[in-house]
């Protein structure tokens, strides 16, 4: 599995499975090969369900931004 955490704080955000990991990693920009972290706003989150991220990726997002311009996510292997 694959933990997301916000990235400021370490706070976990839930698990999802390679398949949502691999949403996450072809449709959105990575500064490096080793880039783990993503900048997710509403926006983001609506591109990502538009592009296959399941249900449950999708709510974790949304929970994880609430009713902020965005939150940076980190995802690591477990």
């Amino acid at each position: 599995m694959i933990t997301l955490s916000l990235k400021d704080s370490g706070a976990p955000i839930g698990e999802i499975d390679e398949a949502d990991l691999k949403v996450l990693v072809d449709q959105l920009e990575e500064e490096s090969g080793e880039d783990t972290d993503y900048y997710m706003t509403t926006a983001t989150i609506e591109l990502l369900e538009q592009k296959g991220a399941s249900t449950r990726l999708v709510d974790l997002l949304k929970q994880a931004v609430g009713d902020t311009e965005g939150v940076d996510v980190v995802w690591t292997e477990s």
